[in-house]
């Protein structure tokens, strides 16, 4: 029997990589390491959902300042500095991390801080010593990367990594993206005062939401300041002699900005890892192919998280390193259900979703029902703030099964979790309306809605 240096080798020490690790220690693995090239946390703790949220916070207060004087607050003068809040931030982050590491080696994980590359399926080279080792298993969890157009002066914009890091916080900012990123950067930076322009090639923002929150979400994106230009993409970007940048759009126009910045996906973060010397297949996007228990198509080789593209949530990742685990060495096959998951976008107002659109429902169900409001949350009663509240429900009407709830407003993301457990339950909307309303909240909306809406081009049709 061959002698391996490792029962099983992580590449990436994100949330998916790290819960592996520790979780195959307790099956009994005797032997793992994990290699991290820069950061012991991933993308979500280093440079995404932790310190987005962290800046999120930071952006509210401005508004909330404003809003406090129609509730008897005097405010005096108030001033915000960037420097402070990025020092904040990075201290926060190394708390993280560090919890990270030590977890890793409390739990008798090797952490190698250096890339690790493919040699073949059984063998790895970290590239920094030049040292090479061997493992039975090899779990791949590097995660993804932002995507950098290929258009002339690329070079002259940042991807989401950088916008953590800025110097000073920028007078204007110009955003190229439709997506969850674009939309919470927008409203990050014109929380802060700077003048943001957000460039979509779409109709409107967030593609793949339902389309009421989508629209909900580009009225308050407006509302909040943000000037959103929709039906054009970036064709060039030019250095002024100022130091500015020149954004072309191919729509003819330009605009004159300090920085430029790509929200416009991100792709799994594979290039130069070896994967063709190792026998592991990418599909036609560049992930890594998996099948349900998370094997690649080297027998030995496993992935999780984003850089296998199902589901690119931090959530999921540490659902899939714990079902790779238990399969692998706790001898219990375990295949992660990605069905019905929930997700937040934090824009200002927050959205909340889970399971299906109405458009979704419609083009697999033969009979939908949707109940809908839009309101001003109670908050802001007393203020001039005309921010609305969108609540969402998608039922199949024969089952009356809740197949989808949407929420965009305040707390969204904190009531969308519990949401999602009774979509997962399949419970229907008579259970829904069953259970006694907390009032007063705006949670209790969704359990006193009563009136079904009908599309007009549904009504004009009966």
């Amino acid at each position: 029997m061959t002698q391996y240096d490792y029962d099983l080798f992580v590449i990436g020490a994100g949330s998916g990589g790290v819960r592996a690790a520790r979780m195959a220690k307790q099956h009994g693995a005797a032997r793992v390491a994990v290699a991290e090239e820069y950061r012991v946390g991933g993308t979500c703790v280093i440079r995404g959902c932790v310190p987005k949220k962290l800046l999120v916070y930071a952006s509210e207060f401005a508004k909330t300042f404003k809003l406090a004087e129609s509730y008897g607050w005097s405010v005096g003068e108030t001033s915000f500095s960037w420097e402070k809040l990025i020092a904040a931030k990075d201290a926060e982050i190394d708390r993280l991390s560090g919890i990270y590491s030590r977890n890793l080696n409390n739990s008798g994980v090797e952490v190698i801080e250096e890339r690790a590359e493919f040699e073949d399926a059984h063998t790895i080279r970290l590239v920094k010593s030049g040292r090479t080792v061997t493992a039975d298993k090899i779990l791949i969890a590097v995660g993804g990367t932002p995507y950098v157009p290929e258009l002339e002066g690329a070079e002259l914009g940042i991807s989401s990594n950088e916008a953590f890091h800025l110097e000073s916080l920028p007078r204007h900012v110009v955003i190229a993206g439709g997506g969850y990123i674009a939309c919470e950067f927008a409203q990050i930076f014109a929380g802060m005062g700077a003048e943001v322009c957000q460039v979509y090639r779409g109709d409107t923002v967030l593609r793949g939401f339902d389309d009421d929150v989508r629209s909900h979400v580009h009225e308050e994106l407006v509302r909040s300041g943000v000037r959103v230009i929709t039906h054009t993409v970036f064709e060039k970007i030019e250095a002024l002699p100022d130091g500015r940048k020149r954004v072309h759009l191919d729509n003819g126009n330009h605009i004159d900005t300090d920085v430029v910045m790509y929200a416009i996906g991100r792709s799994p973060h594979v290039d130069g890892l070896g994967l063709d010397k190792a026998g592991v297949a990418l599909d036609p996007n560049g992930a890594i192919k998996v099948n349900a228990y998370s094997k690649t198509t080297a027998d030995n080789i496993y992935a999780v998280g984003d850089v296998t593209n199902r589901v690119n949530l931090t959530p999921v990742a540490i659902r899939e390193g714990a079902a790779f685990a238990a399969t692998v060495f706790g001898d219990t096959p375990t295949a992660y259900d990605h069905e019905d998951i929930a997700s937040a976008v934090f824009t200002q107002p927050p959205v909340g979703s889970v399971g299906l659109s109405e458009a979704d429902a419609r083009k697999k169900i033969a009979q939908v029902d949707v109940y809908k409001t839009s309101f001003r949350p109670m908050k802001s009663s007393l203020t001039s703030d005309a921010s609305r509240m969108l609540m969402k429900l998608v039922v199949d009407g024969e089952t009356q099964r809740v197949l989808g709830v949407h929420i965009v407003g305040p707390d969204a993301p904190e009531m969308i979790q519990l949401a999602g457990i009774a979509v997962k339950a399949g419970l229907t909307k008579d259970q829904y309306d069953a259970a006694c309303a907390v009032h007063p909240t705006s949670a209790e909306e969704l359990v006193t809605m009563k009136e079904k809406w009908t599309p007009p081009e549904l009504k004009a049709a009966e």
